[in-house]
């Protein structure tokens, strides 16, 4: 089963939650629905090289959208220009009010989509895939990572016949649904075609229920 699906969707609710929160019903769900995928198309295509792993939305009065940066100096620009023109677009291309908020993230030699970017940039700039999967699996490990999967498909090397190629270092329990395990695509375009870069990280397992009644439990007895 869980060589079958995407990691991600599959653990929804469990490890992570769903990076668009808001309810609509009927035809206004359809429209507000494919206004999230073209926001999210349209802010990956205008910051192809931001670090960009996630962008969550959050629809009340206002579009809230939260983008999830390893670079966001790059996104934010000198004194916030560059954020301020990103949201007078929004705006100006879907309507409505909108705020955009930057979230650094903190690791980024540990999350799946920041590390596909960067093998993606690798190949394109024509560095040899495997030892850029092998860095790429090496800073993860020493990042903390308990286990990382890469695998590479296309015309490898310029070869005649596409192929893939797979790399792992440590343990991605993918059939168990409490393992918090990312997953993230990249399309690396060269002259002789297309290579895709897929890559799982696994993080380590997630009891939120142990960690709630542990916690329950510890303030129980501070009261006492």
């Amino acid at each position: 089963m869980g060589q079958k699906v995407n990691p991600n969707g599959l653990r929804l609710g469990i490890t992570h939650s769903w990076p668009s929160t808001w309810f609509a019903s009927g035809k206004k769900y359809r429209d507000l629905f494919l206004q999230d995928v073209k926001i999210k198309r349209y802010i990956n295509t205008r910051l192809p090289d931001a670090g960009i792993s996630q962008i969550e939305i959050d629809r009340s009065k206002r579009t809230s959208v939260v983008i999830h940066t390893s670079k966001p100096g790059v996104i934010i620009g000198k004194q916030g220009a560059a954020i301020e023109e990103l949201r007078k677009d929004l705006e100006k291309s879907f309507g409505g009010a909108f705020d955009v908020n930057i979230q650094e993230i903190r690791s980024p030699d540990t999350d799946a989509a920041c590390i596909a970017e960067t093998i993606q940039g690798q190949i394109q700039r024509r560095m040899p895939y495997r030892r850029a999967a092998k860095m790429a699996i090496e800073k993860a490990m020493q990042a903390g990572a308990q286990g990382v999967k890469i695998k590479v498909s296309g015309r490898l090397n310029g070869a005649e016949i596409a192929r893939n190629e797979l790399f792992k270092d440590g343990n991605i329990p993918l059939q168990t649904l409490r393992a918090n395990v990312q997953f993230a695509v990249a399309h690396a375009k060269t002259g002789y075609g297309t290579i895709g870069v897929k890559v799982w990280i696994y993080k380590g397992m997630v009891f939120k229920k142990i960690k709630q009644a542990q916690s329950a439990s510890l303030a129980s007895l501070h009261d006492k």
